[in-house]
C-alpha cells in the first residue's frame, strides 16, 4: 500500500517569485493541483491518484537532494514498467537533474558506455537488475548513488528509504534545461538526445493538444483548464518506458490529465494484454508498430467476443507504421477506434498521420517545420531525400559534438533536426514517408526501402512478421533478402509463391531474390527490428 504524502495547496507553486514556465515539472504540478483526485497511474496491482504521485515524487526529490545529488546531475531510470519510473523522472526534473532511459535488455559492456557516456550520477534500478550495476561501480567515477526500486540487496539504497515527507518546495529550474532520450543504437552506439523542456512539451508531449480541439496551449497556465475540463481518457502505454514512443505517450497522458495504464509483464501476452483494456476499461492504446498489433489483431481474431472492448477510441502507433492490411483488420476489430499512424524519431519528436484510409503511406504535411533535404538545400517535389523537421526540436547529442553538426544544422537562419528518414514531396504537398535511409537496399541503381517490401511481405496470408535487408552481389551491387516468420496453422510457401505475390504489389526489382525462413523474428523490446540480425541469418543461410 502507497503511502500518501501532506498536500500543499495550490498557492505555494509561485512563492518566491518563480513563475510558472514550460518546464514539464511546473506543467505536471499545475495539472495536479487542477485533478488532484483524478487517477495518475493505474497499475496491475495498484493505483496512484495526480495528489499522490505528485506528492510521493517531492518525497523523492528531497530524498535525492540529501544523497548529494543535485542541478545538473544526470539520474538514469534502469526498470521495467511501473510507477516508480515516473515518480523517479518526475522527482529528477523537479530538482533540476537529468533523467535518461537506460535499456534493460543491454549486456554489460553495452550499459557501462550507456552510463559511462551519460555521466550518470544516480541509477534508479529494478531488484533483478541489482548485481550488474553493483558490478560496474568501480568503473562509474561519477556515481554517487544507485537506488533499487523494489529491494535492499546489493549496494543500492531502498527506493521507500529514501522518501522524505514534508512542505512543498520550489527550486531552480528553467524550460531550457535538458532532458536525455539515449536512441535505440540502430545506426551505431546510442547516442544522448538532449530535449530542453519546452522543446519536449511540444516536440514529444503534443503541447497539451492532441485531446483538444484546439490544438497546442499558447501559455504555461493554460494547461490547468485543459486538465480540469478534459475527459479523465485512460491511456494504455504497453511498449517498454525506457523507449521513446512510450514515454512520449505517457507524459502526452500526464500533462493532459489522463490516466496512464502500465503493465509490468515480461513476456507480451497478447490476450492477457485485452484482458486489462476489458478491466480497466482504456481508451487509448499505444503500440509499436506490426510487431505489437499483428499479435494482438490475431488475439481478437482467435477470442471473438471475449473482451468488450466499446471503450477503445484510439489504437496508435509510434515509433513503427502499420502496414495497410493491418491496419484495415483494426478497423474491422475494433469499430468504435481511430487507427492512427505516427512518424517520429528520437531527433525529432512526433507527428500524427494518418488512418488506415490513406493506403498505408505515411503522409504528412510539408510546411515550415518539416521539410525534405538534399544535402544542405530544400528536395524539389519528387526529389528522394533525408525529412527535417524545425521548431522545436533538441539542441545536439550529449558527449557527441561531431554527430551534433551532422544532424542538427541551421539552413536558412533556422535550425532542423535531420535524421535517416526518407521521403519526398508528392503533387499535394504531402511528404510521403520511405523508410530508414541507412537501410536504403541499392540494387542496378534503384532504391529500395526494406519498410515497403516488409509491408508487402506481412500482407502474405502465410506470413507473420518479415524484415528485409540487402546483401552482395556481383551483378547488381545488392540485391533484396527477406527472413520472414510462418503464420500459425499455414504451411511455408514456396518461394516462387511468394515472389509472385510481392510482385503483384511491387515493382519486379523490389522482390526478394533469397528468403530465409526463421521461428521468430529479432526485434527490441519496443519492436524495432534488428536488421543487424536479419542479416546475420541471411548470410548463414
Amino acid at each position: 500500500m502507497r503511502s500518501t504524502w501532506s498536500r500543499r495547496t495550490s498557492t505555494d507553486r509561485n512563492e518566491g517569485g518563480l513563475k510558472t514556465q514550460f518546464h514539464i515539472a511546473d506543467l505536471f504540478e499545475t495539472v495536479a493541483d487542477a485533478v488532484p483526485d483524478r487517477l495518475a497511474i493505474q497499475g496491475p496491482d495498484e493505483s496512484l491518484t495526480y495528489r499522490e504521485l505528485d506528492d510521493r515524487s517531492d518525497a523523492l526529490a528531497r530524498g535525492l537532494l540529501a544523497q548529494g545529488i543535485v542541478r545538473g546531475d544526470h539520474v538514469g531510470l534502469y526498470m521495467r514498467n511501473r510507477a516508480e519510473y515516473l515518480e523517479a523522472y518526475l522527482a529528477a526534473i523537479k530538482i533540476g537533474a537529468v533523467p535518461f532511459n537506460v535499456n534493460y535488455r543491454y549486456q554489460r559492456a553495452e550499459l557501462l558506455y550507456l552510463f559511462q557516456n551519460a555521466d550518470a550520477a544516480c541509477i534508479v534500478h529494478d531488484g533483478e537488475y541489482t548485481a550488474p550495476v553493483d558490478e560496474l561501480r568501480a568503473q562509474l567515477p561519477k556515481l554517487k548513488l544507485a537506488v533499487c526500486a523494489d529491494g535492499d540487496d546489493g549496494l543500492s539504497i531502498n527506493y521507500d528509504s529514501l522518501l522524505i515527507p514534508g512542505e512543498k518546495q520550489r527550486y531552480e529550474r528553467s524550460e531550457d534545461d535538458y532532458m536525455l532520450l539515449y536512441t535505440g543504437g540502430t545506426t551505431g552506439m546510442p547516442k544522448g538526445v538532449m530535449w530542453p523542456h519546452k522543446a519536449f512539451f511540444y516536440g514529444c508531449a503534443g503541447g497539451a493538444g492532441y485531446f483538444h480541439p484546439a490544438g497546442p496551449i499558447a501559455a504555461p497556465e493554460d494547461i490547468r483548464s485543459r486538465a480540469a475540463e478534459g475527459p479523465p481518457l485512460k491511456m494504455f502505454t504497453i511498449a517498454p518506458l525506457m523507449h521513446g514512443a512510450a514515454i512520449w505517450s505517457a507524459w502526452t497522458a500526464l500533462l493532459a490529465g489522463l490516466t496512464v495504464v502500465l503493465d509490468r509483464s515480461i513476456a507480451f501476452d497478447p490476450a492477457a494484454i485485452w484482458d486489462r483494456v476489458d478491466r480497466d476499461q482504456a481508451n487509448l492504446i499505444q503500440v509499436v508498430g506490426d510487431a505489437m498489433a499483428i499479435p494482438l489483431r490475431d488475439a481478437l481474431r482467435d477470442h471473438p467476443g471475449r473482451w468488450s472492448l466499446t471503450s477503445v477510441y484510439n489504437f496508435g502507433s509510434g515509433g513503427a507504421l502499420f502496414s495497410p492490411h493491418v491496419q484495415d483488420d483494426l478497423l474491422n476489430l475494433l469499430p468504435n477506434a481511430a487507427i492512427t499512424n505516427g512518424m517520429g524519431a528520437s531527433e525529432t519528436g512526433t507527428s500524427l498521420s494518418v488512418k488506415a484510409t490513406d493506403g498505408g503511406m505515411l503522409r504528412v504535411p510539408c510546411d515550415y517545420t518539416q521539410r525534405i533535404f538534399v544535402s544542405d538545400r530544400f528536395a524539389e517535389p519528387g526529389e528522394i531525400g533525408l525529412i527535417g523537421r524545425s521548431g522545436h526540436v533538441p539542441v545536439g547529442y550529449y558527449n557527441d559534438p561531431e554527430k551534433t553538426a551532422e544532424t542538427f544544422r541551421t539552413i536558412d537562419g533556422r535550425n532542423w533536426a535531420i535524421t535517416g528518414d526518407s521521403g519526398y514531396v508528392d503533387g499535394d504537398g504531402m511528404i510521403n514517408f520511405l523508410g530508414r535511409g541507412s537501410n536504403c537496399i541499392n540494387s542496378g541503381g534503384e532504391k529500395i526501402f526494406p519498410e515497403e517490401v516488409e509491408r508487402e511481405l506481412r500482407a502474405h496470408p502465410a506470413i507473420l512478421d518479415a524484415l528485409v535487408v540487402g546483401i552482395d552481389d556481383e551483378r547488381w551491387g545488392q540485391k533484396v533478402a527477406a527472413v520472414v516468420s510462418l503464420r500459425d496453422r499455414h504451411d511455408r510457401p514456396e518461394p516462387a509463391a511468394i515472389a509472385d505475390f510481392i510482385k503483384r504489389r511491387l515493382a519486379a526489382y523490389k522482390t526478394p531474390r533469397t528468403i530465409v525462413w526463421a521461428d521468430t523474428i529479432q526485434r527490441s523490446a519496443a519492436g524495432k527490428p534488428d536488421y543487424a540480425w536479419a542479416k546475420q541469418q541471411v548470410e548463414a543461410a
